[in-house]
Protein backbone atom coordinates (compact mmCIF):
# COMPACT_ATOMS: atom_id res chain seq x y z
CA UNK A 1 0.00 0.00 0.00
CA UNK A 2 1.35 3.40 -0.94
CA UNK A 3 0.00 6.71 -2.15
CA UNK A 4 -1.03 10.19 -1.10
CA UNK A 5 -4.02 11.12 1.04
CA UNK A 6 -5.43 14.64 0.63
CA UNK A 7 -5.92 14.98 4.37
CA UNK A 8 -4.08 17.19 6.84
CA UNK A 9 -2.20 16.06 9.93
CA UNK A 10 -4.18 17.46 12.91
CA UNK A 11 -2.60 20.96 13.02
CA UNK A 12 -3.52 21.97 16.57
CA UNK A 13 -3.02 18.72 18.49
CA UNK A 14 0.77 18.62 18.68
CA UNK A 15 3.80 20.92 18.48
CA UNK A 16 6.10 20.63 15.47
CA UNK A 17 9.79 21.58 15.39
CA UNK A 18 11.66 21.67 12.11
CA UNK A 19 12.21 23.38 8.78
CA UNK A 20 13.96 23.07 5.41
CA UNK A 21 16.97 20.83 4.88
CA UNK A 22 19.42 20.31 2.02
CA UNK A 23 21.90 17.54 1.27
CA UNK A 24 25.46 18.70 0.59
CA UNK A 25 28.40 16.40 -0.09
CA UNK A 26 31.72 17.79 1.18
CA UNK A 27 35.18 16.52 0.26
CA UNK A 28 38.08 17.90 2.31
CA UNK A 29 41.55 17.86 0.78
CA UNK A 30 44.77 17.15 2.64
CA UNK A 31 45.46 20.88 2.76
CA UNK A 32 42.11 21.56 4.46
CA UNK A 33 40.32 22.96 1.40
CA UNK A 34 36.75 21.91 0.71
CA UNK A 35 34.87 20.88 -2.40
CA UNK A 36 31.14 21.20 -1.86
CA UNK A 37 28.60 19.49 -4.08
CA UNK A 38 24.96 20.47 -3.71
CA UNK A 39 23.18 17.13 -4.08
CA UNK A 40 19.73 18.69 -3.65
CA UNK A 41 18.91 21.93 -5.42
CA UNK A 42 15.55 22.03 -3.67
CA UNK A 43 15.07 21.70 0.07
CA UNK A 44 12.94 19.13 1.86
CA UNK A 45 11.34 20.02 5.17
CA UNK A 46 11.71 17.81 8.22
CA UNK A 47 9.65 18.06 11.41
CA UNK A 48 9.56 16.43 14.81
CA UNK A 49 6.34 16.17 16.80
CA UNK A 50 7.75 17.17 20.18
CA UNK A 51 4.69 17.72 22.34
CA UNK A 52 1.69 15.43 22.03
CA UNK A 53 -1.68 16.05 23.67
CA UNK A 54 -1.47 15.34 27.39
CA UNK A 55 -4.77 13.51 27.71
CA UNK A 56 -5.11 10.09 26.09
CA UNK A 57 -8.58 11.03 24.86
CA UNK A 58 -7.21 14.07 23.02
CA UNK A 59 -4.43 11.94 21.51
CA UNK A 60 -6.90 9.65 19.77
CA UNK A 61 -7.04 11.71 16.52
CA UNK A 62 -3.23 11.58 16.21
CA UNK A 63 -3.21 7.82 16.81
CA UNK A 64 -6.03 7.29 14.32
CA UNK A 65 -4.19 9.42 11.75
CA UNK A 66 -0.98 7.39 12.16
CA UNK A 67 -2.84 4.08 11.85
CA UNK A 68 -4.76 5.22 8.76
CA UNK A 69 -1.51 6.21 7.04
CA UNK A 70 0.04 2.81 7.76
CA UNK A 71 3.12 4.43 9.32
CA UNK A 72 5.42 5.43 6.45
CA UNK A 73 3.24 3.91 3.72
CA UNK A 74 0.97 6.81 2.82
CA UNK A 75 1.85 10.49 2.50
CA UNK A 76 -0.39 13.36 3.64
CA UNK A 77 -0.60 17.12 4.13
CA UNK A 78 1.04 18.92 7.01
CA UNK A 79 0.87 22.61 7.93
CA UNK A 80 4.17 24.40 8.53
CA UNK A 81 3.05 27.18 10.87
CA UNK A 82 6.11 29.30 10.01
CA UNK A 83 5.64 29.08 6.24
CA UNK A 84 2.18 28.29 4.91
CA UNK A 85 1.12 31.27 2.80
CA UNK A 86 2.24 33.28 -0.21
CA UNK A 87 3.20 36.14 2.11
CA UNK A 88 6.59 36.59 3.80
CA UNK A 89 4.62 37.28 6.99
CA UNK A 90 2.15 34.39 7.43
CA UNK A 91 0.01 36.49 9.79
CA UNK A 92 -1.00 38.76 6.90
CA UNK A 93 -3.93 37.95 4.63
CA UNK A 94 -3.05 36.75 1.14
CA UNK A 95 -3.65 39.00 -1.85
CA UNK A 96 -3.96 38.09 -5.55
CA UNK A 97 -0.66 39.84 -6.35
CA UNK A 98 1.57 38.13 -3.76
CA UNK A 99 3.53 35.87 -6.10
CA UNK A 100 4.38 35.97 -9.81
CA UNK A 101 3.49 32.57 -11.32
CA UNK A 102 3.93 33.28 -15.02
CA UNK A 103 3.67 35.56 -18.04
CA UNK A 104 0.98 35.24 -20.67
CA UNK A 105 1.84 34.27 -24.23
CA UNK A 106 -1.66 34.21 -25.68
CA UNK A 107 -1.65 30.40 -25.82
CA UNK A 108 -0.73 28.92 -22.42
CA UNK A 109 -3.65 28.40 -20.03
CA UNK A 110 -2.04 26.40 -17.21
CA UNK A 111 0.36 27.88 -14.62
CA UNK A 112 2.00 26.23 -11.61
CA UNK A 113 1.69 27.97 -8.25
CA UNK A 114 5.13 28.93 -6.96
CA UNK A 115 6.57 30.92 -4.09
CA UNK A 116 9.73 33.02 -4.50
CA UNK A 117 11.54 33.93 -1.30
CA UNK A 118 13.24 37.29 -0.77
CA UNK A 119 16.65 37.45 -2.42
CA UNK A 120 19.69 37.13 -0.16
CA UNK A 121 23.12 38.12 -1.42
CA UNK A 122 21.74 38.39 -4.92
CA UNK A 123 20.32 34.85 -4.86
CA UNK A 124 16.62 34.03 -4.78
CA UNK A 125 14.94 30.71 -4.01
CA UNK A 126 11.77 29.55 -5.74
CA UNK A 127 9.62 26.64 -4.59
CA UNK A 128 6.81 24.90 -6.41
CA UNK A 129 3.52 24.76 -4.46
CA UNK A 130 1.66 21.52 -5.13
CA UNK A 131 -0.81 21.42 -2.24
CA UNK A 132 -2.72 24.73 -2.01
CA UNK A 133 -5.54 24.91 0.51
CA UNK A 134 -8.99 24.99 -1.08
CA UNK A 135 -10.81 28.34 -1.07
CA UNK A 136 -7.66 30.32 -0.21
CA UNK A 137 -6.29 30.82 -3.75
CA UNK A 138 -6.66 34.24 -5.37
CA UNK A 139 -5.48 35.04 -8.90
CA UNK A 140 -4.88 38.26 -10.84
CA UNK A 141 -3.86 39.16 -14.39
CA UNK A 142 -1.97 42.44 -14.76
CA UNK A 143 -3.01 43.31 -11.21
CA UNK A 144 -6.75 42.80 -11.83
CA UNK A 145 -8.22 40.00 -9.72
CA UNK A 146 -10.06 37.32 -11.65
CA UNK A 147 -13.00 35.26 -10.42
CA UNK A 148 -12.60 31.58 -9.66
CA UNK A 149 -14.96 29.47 -11.73
CA UNK A 150 -15.71 31.55 -14.79
CA UNK A 151 -12.16 32.84 -15.26
CA UNK A 152 -9.92 30.17 -13.73
CA UNK A 153 -9.80 26.99 -11.66
CA UNK A 154 -7.13 25.47 -9.45
CA UNK A 155 -6.30 21.82 -8.90
CA UNK A 156 -5.63 21.58 -5.16
CA UNK A 157 -3.87 18.23 -5.64
CA UNK A 158 -1.20 19.66 -7.98
CA UNK A 159 -1.22 23.45 -7.54
CA UNK A 160 -1.92 24.11 -11.23
CA UNK A 161 -4.07 27.14 -12.08
CA UNK A 162 -5.95 26.82 -15.38
CA UNK A 163 -7.59 29.74 -17.20
CA UNK A 164 -10.64 29.37 -19.40
CA UNK A 165 -9.04 31.79 -21.85
CA UNK A 166 -5.29 32.11 -22.26
CA UNK A 167 -3.92 35.37 -20.77
CA UNK A 168 -2.71 37.89 -23.32
CA UNK A 169 0.89 38.17 -24.43
CA UNK A 170 3.12 39.68 -21.70
CA UNK A 171 0.27 39.70 -19.16
CA UNK A 172 1.59 39.28 -15.59
CA UNK A 173 -0.09 36.35 -13.82
CA UNK A 174 0.05 36.49 -10.03
CA UNK A 175 -1.53 34.60 -7.17
CA UNK A 176 -1.94 34.48 -3.42
CA UNK A 177 -2.66 31.31 -1.45
CA UNK A 178 -2.24 29.17 1.62
CA UNK A 179 -0.68 25.74 1.24
CA UNK A 180 0.33 22.52 2.97
CA UNK A 181 3.52 20.47 2.71
CA UNK A 182 3.28 16.93 1.23
CA UNK A 183 4.90 14.65 3.79
CA UNK A 184 5.00 11.23 5.44
CA UNK A 185 5.95 9.78 8.81
CA UNK A 186 9.55 8.58 9.07
CA UNK A 187 8.75 5.58 11.29
CA UNK A 188 6.44 2.58 11.15
CA UNK A 189 6.14 2.24 14.93
CA UNK A 190 4.62 4.56 17.53
CA UNK A 191 5.38 3.70 21.15
CA UNK A 192 3.36 5.60 23.74
CA UNK A 193 3.64 5.46 27.54
CA UNK A 194 0.34 6.11 29.26
CA UNK A 195 -0.47 6.45 32.94
CA UNK A 196 -4.20 6.30 33.38
CA UNK A 197 -5.69 8.90 31.06
CA UNK A 198 -2.41 10.83 30.74
CA UNK A 199 0.25 10.58 28.03
CA UNK A 200 3.50 10.33 30.01
CA UNK A 201 6.00 9.94 27.20
CA UNK A 202 6.33 9.13 23.54
CA UNK A 203 9.26 9.16 21.10
CA UNK A 204 9.69 12.23 18.94
CA UNK A 205 7.67 11.27 15.88
CA UNK A 206 9.33 12.47 12.68
CA UNK A 207 7.59 13.86 9.60
CA UNK A 208 9.51 14.35 6.33
CA UNK A 209 8.50 16.18 3.17
CA UNK A 210 8.16 14.11 0.00
CA UNK A 211 8.74 15.19 -3.58
CA UNK A 212 5.75 14.71 -5.86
Amino acid sequence: MSGFDETQFPPTLASLVGGPSFRTEIVTTGGGYEQRNMAWSRALRRFRVVRPPERAADFSPVLAFFLARGGRARAFRVKDWLDFTSRDDPTQAVTPTDQAIGTGDGTTTAFQLTKTYAASGGLAYQASVSKPVAATVRVAVDGLEKTEGPDWTVDTTTGVVTFGTAPAVDAAITAGFQYDVPARFDADALEIERRGNTIVQWPELGIVEVRL
